[in-house]
Protein backbone atom coordinates (compact mmCIF):
# COMPACT_ATOMS: atom_id res chain seq x y z
CA UNK A 1 0.00 0.00 0.00
CA UNK A 2 2.70 2.59 0.69
CA UNK A 3 4.44 1.49 -2.03
CA UNK A 4 1.56 2.30 -4.29
CA UNK A 5 1.22 5.25 -2.78
CA UNK A 6 5.14 6.58 -3.49
CA UNK A 7 4.62 5.69 -6.64
CA UNK A 8 1.58 7.94 -7.39
CA UNK A 9 3.17 10.60 -5.75
CA UNK A 10 6.51 10.16 -8.14
CA UNK A 11 4.52 10.53 -11.09
CA UNK A 12 2.94 13.79 -10.10
CA UNK A 13 6.12 15.14 -9.18
CA UNK A 14 7.75 13.80 -12.18
CA UNK A 15 4.77 15.97 -14.19
CA UNK A 16 4.93 18.85 -11.85
CA UNK A 17 9.03 18.77 -12.68
CA UNK A 18 9.00 18.55 -16.68
CA UNK A 19 6.23 20.81 -16.96
CA UNK A 20 7.84 23.84 -14.72
CA UNK A 21 11.00 23.37 -16.34
CA UNK A 22 9.13 23.79 -20.19
CA UNK A 23 7.53 26.27 -18.69
CA UNK A 24 11.10 28.14 -17.45
CA UNK A 25 12.42 27.44 -21.11
CA UNK A 26 9.06 28.74 -22.78
CA UNK A 27 9.25 31.83 -20.55
CA UNK A 28 12.70 32.59 -22.69
CA UNK A 29 10.55 33.04 -26.16
CA UNK A 30 9.80 36.47 -27.95
CA UNK A 31 6.38 36.08 -27.69
CA UNK A 32 6.60 36.84 -23.85
CA UNK A 33 8.52 40.27 -24.86
CA UNK A 34 5.45 42.41 -23.64
CA UNK A 35 5.95 41.08 -20.10
CA UNK A 36 9.58 41.76 -20.05
CA UNK A 37 9.33 43.50 -16.41
CA UNK A 38 7.61 40.01 -15.08
CA UNK A 39 9.95 38.08 -16.86
CA UNK A 40 12.86 37.70 -14.54
CA UNK A 41 10.71 36.99 -11.41
CA UNK A 42 8.77 34.68 -13.29
CA UNK A 43 12.19 32.47 -14.20
CA UNK A 44 12.96 32.76 -10.77
CA UNK A 45 9.72 31.32 -9.54
CA UNK A 46 9.67 28.54 -12.27
CA UNK A 47 13.20 27.02 -11.59
CA UNK A 48 12.94 27.38 -7.33
CA UNK A 49 9.30 25.29 -7.78
CA UNK A 50 11.62 23.13 -10.22
CA UNK A 51 14.08 22.76 -7.98
CA UNK A 52 11.39 21.92 -5.05
CA UNK A 53 9.78 19.45 -7.24
CA UNK A 54 12.50 17.92 -7.76
CA UNK A 55 13.57 17.46 -3.98
CA UNK A 56 10.16 15.79 -3.62
CA UNK A 57 10.87 13.72 -6.93
CA UNK A 58 13.76 12.24 -5.48
CA UNK A 59 12.72 11.69 -1.85
CA UNK A 60 9.52 10.00 -3.47
CA UNK A 61 11.89 7.63 -5.57
CA UNK A 62 14.51 7.05 -2.65
CA UNK A 63 11.12 6.35 -0.22
CA UNK A 64 10.06 3.85 -2.55
CA UNK A 65 13.31 2.04 -2.56
CA UNK A 66 13.30 1.57 0.94
CA UNK A 67 9.65 0.37 1.21
CA UNK A 68 10.46 -2.58 -1.36
CA UNK A 69 14.04 -3.32 0.36
CA UNK A 70 13.42 -6.38 3.55
CA UNK A 71 14.35 -3.58 6.04
CA UNK A 72 13.14 -3.90 9.37
CA UNK A 73 9.95 -1.84 10.73
CA UNK A 74 11.44 0.40 12.94
CA UNK A 75 14.80 0.71 10.66
CA UNK A 76 12.36 1.54 8.15
CA UNK A 77 10.05 3.96 9.84
CA UNK A 78 13.27 6.18 11.03
CA UNK A 79 14.92 6.30 7.54
CA UNK A 80 11.58 7.76 5.59
CA UNK A 81 11.46 10.14 8.64
CA UNK A 82 15.55 11.25 7.62
CA UNK A 83 14.20 11.52 4.04
CA UNK A 84 11.32 13.78 4.55
CA UNK A 85 13.21 16.27 6.49
CA UNK A 86 15.79 16.89 4.60
CA UNK A 87 13.11 17.24 1.56
CA UNK A 88 11.48 19.94 4.00
CA UNK A 89 14.90 21.67 4.71
CA UNK A 90 16.48 21.64 1.31
CA UNK A 91 13.25 23.05 0.07
CA UNK A 92 13.13 25.52 2.52
CA UNK A 93 16.82 26.62 1.55
CA UNK A 94 15.71 27.07 -2.34
CA UNK A 95 12.45 28.85 -1.16
CA UNK A 96 14.88 31.41 1.43
CA UNK A 97 17.25 31.57 -1.91
CA UNK A 98 13.93 32.81 -3.93
CA UNK A 99 12.50 35.32 -1.08
CA UNK A 100 15.84 36.98 -0.70
CA UNK A 101 18.97 37.98 -2.96
CA UNK A 102 21.61 36.28 -1.75
CA UNK A 103 22.24 33.79 0.50
CA UNK A 104 24.19 35.98 2.82
CA UNK A 105 21.11 37.86 3.28
CA UNK A 106 19.10 34.81 4.09
CA UNK A 107 21.81 33.18 6.47
CA UNK A 108 21.63 36.72 8.18
CA UNK A 109 17.86 36.49 8.36
CA UNK A 110 17.80 33.13 9.27
CA UNK A 111 20.30 33.23 11.83
CA UNK A 112 17.90 36.48 13.70
CA UNK A 113 14.58 34.54 13.19
CA UNK A 114 16.32 31.10 14.75
CA UNK A 115 17.62 33.25 17.49
CA UNK A 116 14.33 34.60 18.41
CA UNK A 117 12.72 30.47 18.44
CA UNK A 118 15.79 28.81 20.24
CA UNK A 119 14.29 31.39 23.33
CA UNK A 120 11.01 31.09 22.64
CA UNK A 121 11.05 27.06 21.52
CA UNK A 122 13.26 25.55 24.15
CA UNK A 123 11.04 22.68 24.75
CA UNK A 124 10.28 21.48 21.05
CA UNK A 125 13.67 22.49 20.34
CA UNK A 126 15.28 19.87 22.86
CA UNK A 127 12.71 17.07 22.03
CA UNK A 128 13.91 17.48 18.48
CA UNK A 129 17.27 17.11 19.32
CA UNK A 130 16.37 14.11 21.01
CA UNK A 131 14.96 12.99 17.85
CA UNK A 132 17.62 13.08 15.93
CA UNK A 133 19.63 11.36 19.23
CA UNK A 134 16.90 8.85 18.41
CA UNK A 135 17.54 7.94 15.00
CA UNK A 136 21.08 7.54 15.79
CA UNK A 137 21.25 6.10 18.79
CA UNK A 138 18.11 4.30 18.16
CA UNK A 139 17.28 3.47 22.08
CA UNK A 140 13.84 2.08 20.58
CA UNK A 141 12.12 1.37 17.22
CA UNK A 142 8.41 1.57 16.14
CA UNK A 143 7.61 -1.85 16.96
CA UNK A 144 9.67 -2.44 20.37
CA UNK A 145 7.48 -2.69 23.85
CA UNK A 146 9.65 -0.26 26.20
CA UNK A 147 9.08 1.54 29.45
CA UNK A 148 9.92 4.86 30.49
CA UNK A 149 9.06 6.71 34.27
CA UNK A 150 5.45 5.10 34.52
CA UNK A 151 4.76 4.98 30.94
CA UNK A 152 4.87 1.04 29.42
CA UNK A 153 4.04 0.32 25.88
CA UNK A 154 4.18 -0.63 22.49
CA UNK A 155 5.99 2.17 20.34
CA UNK A 156 3.77 3.35 17.17
CA UNK A 157 5.04 6.37 16.25
CA UNK A 158 8.26 8.46 16.48
CA UNK A 159 7.89 12.27 15.07
CA UNK A 160 10.09 15.12 15.17
CA UNK A 161 8.82 15.81 18.84
CA UNK A 162 7.00 13.08 20.67
CA UNK A 163 6.47 10.02 21.16
CA UNK A 164 4.07 7.79 20.74
CA UNK A 165 3.00 4.50 22.89
CA UNK A 166 -0.02 1.84 22.56
CA UNK A 167 -0.35 1.17 26.54
CA UNK A 168 0.16 -2.28 27.81
CA UNK A 169 -1.29 -3.36 31.13
CA UNK A 170 -2.20 -0.06 33.01
CA UNK A 171 -5.28 1.17 35.51
CA UNK A 172 -7.53 -1.38 34.48
CA UNK A 173 -5.52 -4.13 33.43
CA UNK A 174 -3.53 -6.95 36.00
CA UNK A 175 -1.85 -8.48 32.72
CA UNK A 176 0.55 -7.53 29.75
CA UNK A 177 -2.58 -7.00 27.51
CA UNK A 178 -2.76 -3.83 25.57
CA UNK A 179 -4.94 -1.81 27.09
CA UNK A 180 -6.40 0.57 24.38
CA UNK A 181 -4.60 3.72 25.21
CA UNK A 182 -2.25 6.08 23.93
CA UNK A 183 0.23 7.35 25.72
CA UNK A 184 1.93 10.66 24.16
CA UNK A 185 5.83 12.03 25.69
CA UNK A 186 8.18 14.37 24.55
CA UNK A 187 11.22 13.13 22.64
CA UNK A 188 13.29 15.04 25.24
CA UNK A 189 12.42 12.89 28.34
CA UNK A 190 14.69 10.32 27.11
CA UNK A 191 17.28 12.96 28.12
CA UNK A 192 16.75 13.03 31.66
CA UNK A 193 15.13 9.41 31.91
CA UNK A 194 16.13 5.54 31.74
CA UNK A 195 14.55 3.57 28.72
CA UNK A 196 13.79 0.07 29.17
CA UNK A 197 13.31 -1.80 25.84
CA UNK A 198 12.03 -5.12 25.91
CA UNK A 199 12.38 -5.84 22.28
CA UNK A 200 15.57 -6.08 20.24
CA UNK A 201 16.86 -7.85 17.04
CA UNK A 202 19.60 -9.16 19.27
CA UNK A 203 18.05 -10.81 22.11
CA UNK A 204 14.12 -11.68 20.91
CA UNK A 205 13.03 -13.01 23.83
CA UNK A 206 12.67 -11.65 27.90
CA UNK A 207 12.52 -13.85 30.66
CA UNK A 208 8.85 -14.46 32.69
CA UNK A 209 7.82 -17.21 35.49
CA UNK A 210 4.88 -18.62 36.47
CA UNK A 211 4.54 -19.99 39.70
CA UNK A 212 2.40 -23.26 41.21
CA UNK A 213 1.52 -23.76 44.55
CA UNK A 214 1.78 -27.71 45.58
CA UNK A 215 2.13 -28.81 49.03
CA UNK A 216 5.56 -29.82 50.69
CA UNK A 217 4.31 -34.23 50.18
CA UNK A 218 4.22 -34.04 46.44
CA UNK A 219 7.19 -35.68 44.10
CA UNK A 220 8.99 -32.34 43.14
CA UNK A 221 10.91 -34.30 40.55
CA UNK A 222 7.40 -35.04 38.60
CA UNK A 223 6.29 -31.44 39.47
CA UNK A 224 9.22 -29.86 37.46
CA UNK A 225 9.36 -32.83 34.47
CA UNK A 226 5.53 -31.45 33.45
CA UNK A 227 6.60 -27.99 33.47
CA UNK A 228 9.29 -28.20 31.51
CA UNK A 229 7.26 -30.36 28.84
CA UNK A 230 4.88 -28.07 28.79
CA UNK A 231 7.03 -24.63 28.80
CA UNK A 232 9.47 -26.90 26.22
CA UNK A 233 5.92 -27.99 23.73
CA UNK A 234 4.71 -24.36 23.67
CA UNK A 235 7.84 -23.36 22.58
CA UNK A 236 8.65 -25.86 19.69
CA UNK A 237 5.08 -25.01 19.00
CA UNK A 238 5.35 -21.13 18.38
CA UNK A 239 8.92 -21.11 17.87
CA UNK A 240 9.90 -24.21 15.86
CA UNK A 241 12.79 -22.26 13.52
CA UNK A 242 14.52 -21.47 17.41
CA UNK A 243 13.53 -24.69 18.62
CA UNK A 244 15.33 -26.86 15.37
CA UNK A 245 18.89 -24.34 16.72
CA UNK A 246 19.11 -26.58 19.75
CA UNK A 247 20.14 -22.64 21.74
CA UNK A 248 20.64 -23.60 25.08
CA UNK A 249 20.47 -20.23 26.04
CA UNK A 250 16.69 -20.68 25.70
CA UNK A 251 15.89 -23.32 27.84
CA UNK A 252 13.09 -23.34 30.65
CA UNK A 253 13.76 -23.87 34.09
CA UNK A 254 12.63 -24.70 36.91
CA UNK A 255 12.82 -23.98 40.93
CA UNK A 256 11.15 -24.26 44.07
CA UNK A 257 11.00 -21.60 46.69
CA UNK A 258 8.36 -21.04 49.92
CA UNK A 259 6.00 -18.51 49.35
CA UNK A 260 4.57 -15.66 52.36
CA UNK A 261 2.25 -18.32 53.01
CA UNK A 262 4.71 -20.93 54.00
CA UNK A 263 3.31 -23.00 50.92
CA UNK A 264 5.71 -24.77 48.54
CA UNK A 265 5.92 -23.34 45.22
CA UNK A 266 7.41 -24.71 41.90
CA UNK A 267 8.17 -21.90 39.74
CA UNK A 268 8.75 -22.32 35.48
CA UNK A 269 11.08 -19.70 34.63
CA UNK A 270 11.13 -19.79 30.64
CA UNK A 271 11.79 -17.43 27.19
CA UNK A 272 9.04 -15.23 25.80
CA UNK A 273 8.23 -12.21 23.24
CA UNK A 274 7.74 -9.12 25.21
CA UNK A 275 4.05 -8.84 23.88
CA UNK A 276 3.54 -12.74 24.37
CA UNK A 277 4.11 -13.01 27.92
CA UNK A 278 -0.14 -13.37 29.02
CA UNK A 279 -0.59 -15.96 26.43
CA UNK A 280 2.60 -18.28 26.57
CA UNK A 281 1.65 -17.79 30.67
CA UNK A 282 -1.99 -19.60 29.77
CA UNK A 283 -0.40 -21.81 27.28
CA UNK A 284 2.23 -23.11 29.59
CA UNK A 285 -0.61 -23.46 32.38
CA UNK A 286 -3.52 -25.55 29.99
CA UNK A 287 -0.83 -28.05 29.41
CA UNK A 288 0.78 -28.34 32.57
CA UNK A 289 -2.48 -29.10 34.46
CA UNK A 290 -3.78 -31.50 33.35
CA UNK A 291 -0.67 -33.21 33.78
CA UNK A 292 -0.11 -32.48 37.00
CA UNK A 293 -4.12 -33.49 38.15
CA UNK A 294 -3.40 -36.90 36.34
CA UNK A 295 -1.45 -37.62 39.12
CA UNK A 296 -2.73 -37.27 42.96
CA UNK A 297 -0.38 -39.69 43.94
CA UNK A 298 2.72 -37.50 42.78
CA UNK A 299 1.41 -34.19 42.99
CA UNK A 300 -0.66 -32.72 46.10
CA UNK A 301 -2.09 -29.02 46.54
CA UNK A 302 -1.97 -26.93 49.45
CA UNK A 303 -5.32 -26.71 51.32
CA UNK A 304 -6.89 -23.96 53.29
CA UNK A 305 -8.23 -20.69 53.42
CA UNK A 306 -4.45 -18.82 51.89
CA UNK A 307 -4.00 -20.71 48.90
Amino acid sequence: MESRENTRWIRIYGVITVLLIVIHFLLGLKIFDLWEEYIPFMKKLSISLFLISLIFLISKIIARLITTQSHLQGERYNLLRIIRFLATVLSLIVAAAFLFQNLYAAAVSFGLISLVIGFALQAPISSFIAWVYLIFRRSYLVGDRIQIKSFRGDVIEISYLETSILECSGDYLGNDRLSGRIIRFPNSLIMREEVINYSGPQIPFIWNETPIQVAFTSDLKFVEECLLAAAEGDFKERYQQLASSGNEQWKPAVYFRVNRFAWMEAVISYPVEPNDTTDRRNRILRYALPLLNASPDKVKFPEGTLR
